[in-house]
């Protein structure tokens, strides 16, 4: 069952068995220099094999209960692949 956070992410990885990696990128306030940091975290999240996921695809990932020792989201929705981009390249949903 899905509860909690709804997160949107970029696939970088599909190597395990039913489980991806996604990549949220996100922008951090400094209250002192009033400017914003580019921060990112890597979300592994469980993926049926009902969605045919593929790396540089976005998907959408909501929270359930603890599935292993760091996967704890599931696959929700996901779109096809819009564009060749870079790995680690920043992206804003």
């Amino acid at each position: 069952s899905i509860r909690g956070k709804i997160i949107k992410g970029l696939v970088i990885s599909t190597k395990m068995k039913r489980t991806i990696v996604v990549r949220r990128d996100y922008l951090h306030y400094i209250t002192k220099y009033r400017r914003f940091e580019k921060r990112h975290k890597n979300i592994h999240a469980h993926c049926s094999p009902a969605f045919p996921v593929k790396e540089g695809d976005i998907v959408t990932i909501g929270q359930c209960r603890p599935l292993a020792k760091t996967v704890k989201f599931n696959v929700v929705a996901h779109e096809a692949q819009r564009e060749t981009a870079g790995r680690k390249r920043f992206r804003m949903f």
